[in-house]
């Protein structure tokens, strides 16, 4: 799944959900090609009833089959002003972090390697819909794109839909290219849940 250059993320719809989840597809082929579900405590999704989901912990685990060994997790511990995202691989390996911007009009953050090496910038436009992978050269890597859900979906409900496009020109190094699947993932876990 992770040698993939594109991805259709689809947030499950679901009444008083106390924990997201996310359908991820091949936009191709329109084949379901993995899940990403939010782990949580009991007594997180309790404080959730009370608390702002965006101040609290999460980890996200992305899983290829249900019932298989998570090929990424993302875990973002108790925030207030900056964020900080980890992103580990299927063995717990850090892969790498997401620093987000202190102050950024369309929301952005830092993305960081497994050696603490600053290896891409994420930027959002003005809306906070679409948001460009910048290398440190400024060159674009990727892009995530938020998707029409249609009328009913987009004023009822916060489940979104972002297409996640990696530059397919180029040849990302396998880590790199996990970081930037997690960091379309964590833009809706960061900015994006309310």
């Amino acid at each position: 799944m992770l040698e993939r250059k594109t991805f259709l993320i689809k947030e499950r719809v679901g009444f008083l959900k106390l924990a997201d989840t996310f359908d991820i597809y091949d936009p191709v082929a329109g084949s379901k090609i993995g899940t990403a579900r939010e782990v949580i405590s009991p007594l997180l999704k309790l404080v959730r009833l009370f608390i702002s989901k965006r101040l609290l912990p999460t980890t996200v685990e992305v899983r290829e089959e249900q019932h298989d060994q998570p090929v990424l997790s993302i875990q973002r511990g108790f925030t207030l002003l900056r964020v900080q995202v980890t992103v580990r691989d299927r063995v717990g390996k850090v892969l790498g972090h997401f620093k987000s911007k202190l102050f950024s009009l369309g929301g952005g953050f830092h993305v960081i390697d497994g050696l603490d090496n600053a290896v891409a910038e994420i930027k959002g436009d003005w809306k906070g819909w679409n948001f460009r992978f910048l290398a440190n050269d400024g060159t674009e890597l990727g892009k995530v794109t938020k998707k029409w859900a249609g009328l009913g979906q987009e004023l009822f409900t916060s489940a979104d839909n972002y297409v996640i496009a990696l530059d397919e020109r180029r040849a990302l190094a396998p880590d790199l290219a996990a970081l930037l699947l997690a960091a379309g993932l964590a833009i809706d876990t960061v900015y994006k849940e309310k």
